[in-house]
């Protein structure tokens, strides 16, 4: 059919509007001023709506409009530069970063041993030189042409600081070489830093390369879970009567495939299980070490492992669709957002190296105002060591390390961080709205309890044949009570609304409902039944009145249980000075008696979904930093107007959409759990932080000069090179041991 040219025109402008959001490996940032140039560059493209380049993981998460700008666009821009992007992931090459290492180490060695013990010795200058130039301009090689690209943009980051520090001490050590004259004629000894020039080259891409490799520990919970994806599946077909079974690449799995789960095979796909029966451990998705039993019905989650038995289950959910790939995306999409003090670091960083590089020139010039006959040698001396040792790398690292680790061991237990900010935001917590139906309970209602009056159950049948007409919820428990029975032909079914239901059998009229229903049909009703109807009622049960058109036959107790872990949870709020509210649909009875049996003084009945949402407004307005917990649509309009909204794994994917955390398992002491980890994260922040600041606030004056009058001591380039290596890794290091070291 032929489109009108109106119709064309808005296609293609929905096209143009038409956002995608990607993830990218960067390449050659050598520090968080190259995240923060390649942030700068992508943004200023058109087509493109928000970027976020996170040093820590070197990936590059973009929003872009598909018909404005492509990937290759992007990455034609990044190179132009002086970096890369990498668009298709078979691109990429690890393999060269220990080879540079170990050839300039090999020749930095005779360099460092002849220029600190046998400076003496025939031809130590020119053997020094030979040694060192092929370290600096072969293995560092990328230093300047980095610094190089730079710039040509007009901007300066870390690979600056090393490319002019190392220069500059090797083009002094060249001059000195080659016209020592110059410096004797003068009375002063003509000292070559070829040592350090190669040594500072050498120790800084071993940093690099050992900081690398701290970065890839803090993602080690994504590997983990990246690797609970099996490769192939035993597949059940059956043609003609034959069963038979075939091996299939996990990728051709679809929805509705047939799957063998053998003893301690990882579950391909999301899918319910048609046969057998099995312990399946799921504690890489939940955080809970106890295998869950699994028989005809059950619903399997891929990732999980299968145990000793073996069972089939059917695929529901393959590829993307699985809860596993949905939290393997959840991690990645959070471990590349920036905490809100992350924003503030990225404007120090902004102008730390300029800054940096404008107090090395000033302690040179100093030096070689005032420091007499060794001023220019000093002054050189200062100049590099300067450049060398500020480290913005430590700052940029700081946070994004600490949320990287602190959100992989949330994933291992069981939580699942929608950004940053929700870190920052759990440990402010003082107030936290809990849905009562699904979260503090079960949210399956069950029967518990059934009196027969004078022992006779004959009517069982009827009474199942008649829930099964009703879609009330806790009919659904009657008859899954009684499901096995052969239901009866009923006539004249009528849904009775606040009352019950009602139908004819065998010219009989039935009843199911509460005590009006009977009431308002004069059906009679003992005192000895009220009694246990009462006693079943502080039991927090909802009592079911079951009879015929003179009597009651039968009362059916139903009960939504309290969660194991409800009481805990609570408890555990309330020790961190939490306080805790219940918030339920239900009537005031019922949630008065769940409330004192939980412990929970403040609760509020009969709520509907808006109310909830304007209760959280109510606790903010009064200054409290609320979380909201919920499990169903009805929670949505809460869990968004809270300050941190949690969502329990097992509730619908609309609450999961909105929530900032979600708890896979049902087990309330989680959130204590995020909540401590959350708090556990922005100390380790903060840790970082201060280490970072601390080194360069006392490295640089040291490195410039600043004891030297009083001590005499001027800190030696190379062991600036190492300090400036070690705090990155340090800050890596802290992080890793306060979420992975026990």
């Amino acid at each position: 059919m032929n489109r009108s040219p109106v119709q064309v025109r808005f296609s293609a402008l929905m096209d143009a509007n038409k956002t995608v959001k990607k993830t990218f490996p960067v390449l050659q940032m050598g520090c968080v001023a190259c995240a923060m140039r390649i942030e700068k560059t992508i943004k200023k493209q058109a087509g493109v709506i928000n970027v976020s380049v996170n040093f820590a993981t070197a990936t590059a998460t973009v929003e872009y409009q598909s018909a404005i700008i492509s990937p290759q666009d992007m990455r034609d821009a990044v190179q132009d530069a002086g970096y890369d992007m990498i668009t298709d992931e078979d691109d990429e090459d690890h393999s060269s970063g220990i080879k540079n290492i170990l050839w300039a180490a090999l020749l930095s060695l005779p360099v460092f041993v002849i220029g600190m013990f046998f400076m003496d010795m025939p031809y130590a200058n020119v053997i020094m030189w030979v040694f060192s130039t092929p370290v600096l301009f072969l293995w560092g090689r990328k230093f300047f042409l980095n610094a190089w690209k730079q710039a040509k943009h007009h901007a300066v980051t870390m690979d600056t600081l090393v490319a002019l520090s190392t220069s500059a001490a090797y083009m002094f050590s060249v001059f000195n070489t080659l016209f020592p004259r110059f410096w004797t004629e003068r009375g002063v000894h003509p000292h070559v830093y070829f040592e350090a020039a190669a040594v500072i080259i050498t120790f800084i891409l071993l940093g690099r390369f050992l900081e690398e490799k701290a970065k890839a520990r803090t993602s080690l919970a994504i590997k983990k879970l990246m690797g609970l994806q099996p490769k192939t599946v035993t597949v059940v077909n059956c043609e003609d009567g034959k069963v038979s079974h075939a091996q299939i690449s996990v990728e051709k799995i679809t929805a509705g495939t047939v799957i063998l789960a053998h003893p301690g095979e990882k579950i391909a796909a999301d899918g319910t299980v048609v046969e057998g029966s099995s312990y399946v451990d799921e504690s890489m998705l939940s955080g809970e070490p106890v295998p869950v039993a699994k028989q005809q019905g059950d619903k399997v989650f891929a990732g999980a492992i299968n145990q000793k038995g073996s069972f089939v289950y059917e695929a529901v959910k393959t590829g993307k669709n699985t809860l596993l790939a949905q939290i393997i995306s959840m991690v990645q999409d959070a471990q590349n957002t920036k905490a809100p003090v992350q924003k503030l670091v990225d404007r120090i960083i902004g102008i730390f190296v300029p800054a940096v590089m404008g107090i090395a020139v000033l302690s040179f010039v100093v030096w070689l105002i005032f420091g007499g006959d060794r001023g220019f040698t000093n002054g050189l001396l200062a100049f590099v060591t300067t450049l060398i040792i500020a480290c913005p790398c430590a700052l940029g690292l700081a946070t994004p390390a600490a949320i990287i680790a602190g959100t992989g061991k949330c994933a291992e237990k069981g939580i699942l961080v929608k950004d940053a900010e929700s870190i920052e935001m759990a440990k402010k917590i003082n107030a936290i709205a809990l849905d009562k139906t699904g979260t503090l309970t079960e949210g399956r209602p069950t029967v518990t309890d059934i009196l027969w009056l004078n022992d006779d159950n004959s009517k069982k049948n009827i009474l199942y044949s008649l829930e099964k007409h009703s879609e009330h919820p806790l009919a659904e428990a009657i008859t899954d009570y009684f499901d096995g029975l052969s239901p009866v032909t009923i006539e004249d079914f009528e849904s009775l609304t606040g009352e019950g239901i009602k139908g004819m059998i065998d010219g009989q009229l039935y009843y199911a409902g509460n005590h009006n229903l009977l009431l308002k049909n004069n059906i009679s009703v003992g005192e000895h039944l009220v009694e246990e109807v009462n006693r079943l009622s502080k039991q927090l049960k909802t009592v079911i009145w079951f009879a015929d058109e003179r009597d009651v036959i039968a009362i059916i107790a139903i009960a939504d249980k309290i969660r194991e872990t409800s009481k805990t949870a609570v408890r555990q709020f309330q020790s961190a000075n939490i306080e805790v509210y219940m918030l339920t649909g239900d009537n005031e009875a019922t949630a008065s008696a769940i409330a004192a049996s939980l412990g929970i003084g403040n609760y509020k009945a009969g709520m509907l979904p808006q109310e909830k949402a304007i209760f959280v407004k109510q606790l903010q307005s009064e200054g409290k930093v609320v979380a909201m917990v919920g499990d169903g649509i009805n929670d949505s309009a809460a869990l968004a107007q809270a300050d941190l909204s949690i969502a329990m794994g097992k509730g619908s994917d609309i609450a999961i959409d909105v929530a900032n955390m979600t708890i896979i398992s049902p087990d309330l002491t989680k959130i204590m759990e995020a909540i401590n980890l959350s708090a556990r994260t922005v100390r380790t922040i903060r840790q970082n932080l201060f280490w970072a600041f601390i080194y360069n606030f006392i490295g640089i004056p040291v490195a410039a000069g600043i004891l030297y009058p009083f001590t005499g001591f001027l800190l030696n380039p190379m062991i600036a090179g190492i300090a400036m290596a070690l705090s990155s890794v340090s800050v890596i290091g802290n992080s890793l041991r306060s979420f992975f070291i026990h």
